[in-house]
């Protein structure tokens, strides 16, 4: 999966299907990426989709 291609609401859901949702909202809140990564590896998040969202959370984006 690439940035263009990504669709937040998966990761969401993903993460609700573990009951996962109001901590990793308060770990994006608290700005605890090793907290956020913990939680998307627990969801079984892949790896390109979690490099994707902790690149968002640290407000990096590509130049395309």
């Amino acid at each position: 999966m690439d940035e263009i291609d990504f669709e937040g609401t998966l990761v969401l859901e993903k993460l609700a299907e573990f009951g996962l949702v109001d901590l990793f909202f308060e770990a994006v809140d608290s700005d605890d990426i090793e907290k956020a990564k913990a939680l998307m590896k627990k969801a079984k998040i892949d790896s390109d989709t979690i490099r994707i969202v902790l690149k968002m959370m640290n407000g990096v984006e590509d130049s395309q």
